[in-house]
């Protein structure tokens, strides 16, 4: 069957008791407070695109392209941003990220994932306060990159902390709580460059930079007092303590089923010394698939062209300063309320559905877009006056564009990753999916402006193919995992049409063994 099959959970025909347990007040804060963690990246991600327009904040740093930007508005307006220097400002922080995400991955392992979480938010901070105060480009790039150390921490152990404190039936909605988080803390960067560009004195970009301090110290604070996750405990060898603090999550006393799974998959885990050895293991292909694939179609989706540039992009398209960074904020908004259609949805309609539906979305906006663009500015670059109603259409359109992103490869893409890896290799893989992601985040961020100047409009057309092309994987390749416990989560392979031949059943002594004998795809002869 295309895409695989849905198999459910408790007397959905597989044989397996489901795991007892409440989503408890406890539980739900401590998932609130983590998720908190995604507020550093969105903060980033939103505040580094307005601050490149303030022209104080050019003049000082990139005075060719502010020279360039202000010496003929006549001029090939695709290409008034086109500088190297500016987007490794942008782009520096995910070429660390990357670096740091392969150190994370040991720290989250052996350590746990809260002091991961700690790491991530002293570098964060640091960065800030370097950025706030920088003086040269040297400075900004150093800050940026501490930024980066920070941004790979967190998005290495966060995930997987959410994934690991929530109950099965609830994990899609509270994981997609640091989506939901990285939204926030885009639309609060818009809204504050929208009103410190207007400082007067130009130094309101120090204020945009150093603000990052501020969700630097949430996330410090939260990884002082959340609990450790009882995976992670089970991992390091605290059995009891993680018994007890299962019961707590849980709100139950009967976590038997689900302990004894947890210590199975950290009896496996133990065995493996060398995880990233272990990842290029046969079993292990479907999961190492989605590692790589899932966040490189992520990027390419082309979401972060708009969320690192919106600011850029509307100036670029002929709004003014004021009203660029305006329209970033109605984006950011936008951002923030599909995202909690996703945290609604994912564990009631699946995250197949979403994936694909947010796939053509994203598809016919970006056409249209690309249409729009291509009618005013040609190849030329040159729109002339640009009515009222044009510019409408571009915003409405890049808006319903960022709200099929936002409840679909947006959240999912942090969500499937997160819940699919068998304790053996799962911060392996994770720091695996963190460094794919950040490679081709920086990759994307370093070459858009040159992309912009010399594909024009026919860069939305770029994205557009990879939409169709990741949804196309999607539908056939990437298996449902709505209401499947993540210790559980290997049946979904091995009841797959195509994953079933690389995944046997005596792969895994736990996790699902109890499935029907009915339930399996074909397997390879």
């Amino acid at each position: 069957m295309a895409g695989g099959g849905v198999i459910g959970v408790g007397g959905g025909g597989d044989g397996r008791k489901p795991y007892p347990g409440n989503l408890t007040p406890y539980v739900t804060i401590t998932c609130i407070v983590a998720a908190m963690g995604g507020l550093i990246f969105g903060y980033d991600i939103g505040i580094s695109g307005g601050v490149t327009t303030m022209t104080p904040f050019l003049q000082k740093f990139f005075r060719k392209v502010w020279e360039k930007k202000e010496a003929d508005k006549s001029t090939n307006q695709y290409c008034q941003y086109d500088s190297q220097t500016l987007t490794m400002f942008t782009s520096s922080l995910y070429l660390a990220a990357l670096l740091s995400s392969l150190v994370a991955s040991t720290v989250t392992r052996r350590l746990g994932r809260k002091l991961s979480m700690l790491f991530g938010g002293l570098l964060f901070f640091a960065g800030a306060l370097i950025n706030g105060f920088a003086k040269a480009v040297w400075m900004l790039i150093v800050g940026r990159m501490l930024l980066g150390f920070g941004v790979g921490f967190a998005n290495q152990s966060v995930p997987l902390y959410l994934s690991e404190m929530a109950p099965y039936k609830y994990r899609g909605a509270l994981n997609i709580g640091f989506q939901l988080s990285i939204t926030v803390g885009i639309l609060i960067a818009n809204v504050l460059n929208y009103f410190f560009a207007k400082i007067k004195g130009g130094w309101g970009w120090r204020l945009s930079l150093g603000g990052a301090m501020v969700p630097a110290l949430i996330i410090t604070v939260g990884s002082l007092v959340l609990p450790d996750t009882p995976n992670s405990m089970i991992e390091r060898g605290q059995t009891e303590e993680a018994r007890a603090k299962l019961k707590k999550i849980r709100g139950v006393d009967d976590v038997d089923e689900e302990f004894k799974d947890l210590v199975a998959a950290s009896d496996a885990s133990k065995l493996v010394h060398h995880p990233w050895t272990n990842l290029l293991q046969r079993k292990y292909r479907p999961h190492l698939t989605m590692a790589i694939l899932i966040p490189f179609f992520q990027q390419l989706t082309g979401i972060n062209v708009i969320m690192f540039y919106a600011p850029v992009l509307f100036n670029t398209i002929g709004f003014g300063d004021d009203a660029s960074l305006m329209s970033a904020v109605i984006t950011g908004i936008v951002n923030v309320g599909a995202t909690l259609v996703s945290i609604y949805g994912v564990d009631k309609w699946g995250r197949r559905f979403l994936f694909l539906e947010g796939g053509v979305q994203m598809l016919i906006c970006q056409a249209v877009v690309a249409a729009c663009i291509g009618a005013k500015f040609g190849v030329s670059g040159n729109p002339g006056d640009l009515p009222k109603w044009y510019a409408i259409t571009v915003v409405l359109f890049i808006c319903i564009y960022v709200a099929g992103f936002a409840w679909s490869w947006g959240p999912l893409g942090w969500l499937v990753p997160s819940e699919i890896f068998p304790l053996e290799i799962r911060s392996a893989a994770q720091s695996v999916n963190v460094s794919v992601n950040m490679i081709f985040t920086f990759a994307v961020a370093q070459v858009f402006l040159s992309m912009l100047c010399h594909l024009k409009f026919g860069l939305f057309l770029f994205f557009a193919f990879f939409v169709v092309v990741m949804s196309i994987f999607v539908y056939y390749f990437l298996p449902e995992t709505k209401g499947i416990p993540i210790e559980e989560m290997n049946q979904v392979w091995r009841s797959h049409w195509y994953w079933s031949r690389f995944v046997e059943e005596a792969d895994y002594p736990n996790g699902g063994m109890e499935m029907s004998k009915g339930n399996h795809g074909p397997k390879n002869v």
